[in-house]
């Protein structure tokens, strides 16, 4: 196997790996969004703070998956972007629901336009992305559906349908990365 294959073969197990643990995350916040969201409205804003924080985590970890493998702007700019996002959900949260989940729509979109673009670079290199280019696009469709819904209550549960579809195009993307290691890339 040539340098660049076996790079990128390390590359997409790693980032495999690291697709099912995210699936997972939103599995589990999913369920506790659907469980607390009318009922609890301590544990809903700190849920609102902790999904951008996750992705922070998640961000840092395809960073490190990625290091030398070319501009990872991208991903550098969702860092900051969810980093800024947690802090000003908590601010937010503090007015109110309705204001949060503005913040967190705009948060939403932006990260969904950078996941966009992040899965169309990797799919020239590692292919099996469009699960990844996917989900960047309908993230920002629901970031600016969090926003138009913000007063309803639709807007609330809107957010477990949100990151429900994360973790199925997570898995998704898993398997794809899956079928093309077996194959041998």
């Amino acid at each position: 196997m040539a340098i660049a294959q076996t790079v990128n073969f390390q590359i997409a197990r790693s980032l495999r790996t690291l697709y099912y643990v995210r699936a997972a995350f939103n599995i589990i916040w999913v369920t506790l969004i659907s469980i607390y969201a009318n009922s609890s409205p301590e544990i809903t804003a700190a849920l609102l703070i902790i999904y951008p924080i996750w992705d922070v985590v998640g961000t840092i970890a395809d960073i490190l998956i990625n290091r030398g493998t070319g501009s990872l702007m991208p991903q550098y700019v969702n860092l900051a972007m969810s980093s800024i996002a947690a802090i000003a959900v908590g601010f937010a949260i503090r007015d109110g629901v309705p204001q949060a989940l503005i913040v967190f729509g705009i948060w939403a979109m932006i990260a969904g336009i950078i996941q966009l673009i992040t899965g169309l670079q990797r799919q020239k290199a590692l292919g099996g992305q469009w699960p990844i280019i996917i989900s960047g696009g309908q993230s920002t469709i629901g970031g600016l559906s969090f926003i138009v819904l913000s007063n309803s209550p639709l807007g609330l549960a809107s957010l477990a349908g949100y990151s429900a579809f994360g973790a199925f195009y997570f898995i998704l993307a898993a398997i794809t990365i899956t079928k093309r290691l077996r194959k041998g890339y």
